[in-house]
């Protein structure tokens, strides 16, 4: 047992996931009890015991009975009581103290030690919360321990204890009743994210600014969804190819089959969602740019345009600067002006002046300035 405590408590500190754990250290601190602690025999719950030392002296005292232990948030003195009484490996337990791991199974002897990841659909928030529990398996006993809220495993306990006949199929069947209530609750967060995908469309083709975010949110939940959910089918095929092999009822397989089936639906139906979140991001893309792209060529127009009227006006200035220019050569006051005398002089500026504005408006006209 020392060497047990000293080995859990090196690995802890030595442990990647600690690093990853985003509780505080007041929170790790606080003290947390068992939820619920009870002794079944011929699938009829025969004792409730206060304690765990209780648990382990009914047990002992009543052969062929089953305990199943409920943790929530447990001390470490507590998961190390129960892994001296029930022989529970020490690599098992450091994964249960850390917590924060990846669903996997793993086998120690003949037990086994699971992790699932729950997860539960918040309506108000439109965001999906997960949870973590671990399980383990032995001959005579279940010990659940969950790290969140979810799953409510008090509705597992209920269904098992109002169907005896598959409770005293012992600790396989309260696992398949595990497997099956967080499967089931993958259903709702399924029908949240279709909602949300939904949604998303519509934000998308209404050109909504705040949609990118939105889609990066959601892709953020669907990963980690498909995360919790991916390694469960290979669990549960790795379960029903040696459930012979471990003795589980012909009827208990079929249940984990069918288990098995709801979970596939749920991975293939996550992948949907992430390979559609891809294409409404490409989509959402290919809108902003078309959008910018109207945009420009809106301003390329009315550039265009302000050209035109800028030509326009530089021309007739031009026209009107040629007049100008001669008659103000003709208004200055010296005596001495070959034109001034002349009788021909007034007709021949005036004529000047007509074929200079006429020669400008030709040339204008034929580069399209006017």
């Amino acid at each position: 047992m020392a060497k047990l405590r000293m080995r859990t408590w090196m690995r802890r500190d030595a442990s990647p996931e600690a690093s990853m754990d985003p509780r505080k250290p007041e929170d790790a601190l606080v003290r947390q009890s068992v939820i619920d602690n009870a002794i079944y025999l011929n699938g009829h719950r025969i004792d409730s015991p206060l304690s765990l030392a209780g648990a382990f002296a009914s047990l002992r005292a009543n052969p062929g009975s089953m305990a199943w232990i409920g943790l929530y948030r447990p001390e470490d003195t507590e998961l190390l009581k129960v892994a001296e009484e029930f022989g529970l490996h020490d690599l098992a337990i450091e994964d249960a103290i850390v917590a924060h791991q990846r669903p996997k199974a793993d086998r120690y002897g003949d037990t086994l030690f699971m992790v699932l990841r729950a997860a539960n659909y918040l309506d108000a928030e439109e965001e999906v919360a997960f949870g973590e529990l671990h399980i383990f398996l032995g001959p005579d006993f279940v010990i659940t321990v969950r790290h969140s809220e979810a799953p409510d495993l008090s509705l597992v306990r209920k269904r098992m204890e109002n169907d005896p006949d598959l409770l005293r199929q012992g600790p396989q069947a309260v696992l398949y009743a595990i497997l099956d209530a967080v499967v089931d609750a993958y259903a709702p967060v399924v029908a949240g994210l279709q909602n949300d995908i939904d949604e998303i469309e519509v934000q998308v083709f209404g050109g909504d600014p705040a949609a990118p975010r939105r889609i990066y949110e959601l892709s953020r939940e669907v990963i980690e969804f498909q995360r919790a959910t991916l390694p469960l089918t290979q669990m549960l095929d790795g379960f029903i190819q040696h459930a012979p092999k471990f003795g589980v009822d012909e009827e208990l397989q079929s249940y984990l089959r069918d288990v098995a089936d709801h979970a596939i639906t749920v991975t293939e139906r996550v992948a949907g969602f992430r390979q559609m979140l891809q294409d409404i991001l490409i989509v959402n893309s290919t809108l902003v740019s078309q959008a910018q792209n109207e945009e420009m060529t809106k301003l390329t127009g009315a550039s265009i345009a302000q050209g035109d009227e800028v030509k326009k006006i530089s021309a007739w200035a031009a026209i009107l600067f040629a007049p100008t220019l001669v008659g103000t050569i003709y208004g200055m006051n010296f005596d001495h002006m070959p034109e001034l005398h002349w009788a021909f002089g007034y007709p021949f500026a005036v004529l000047l002046m007509g074929c200079v504005c006429l020669t400008l408006y030709i040339v204008f006209k034929r580069r399209d300035w006017l």
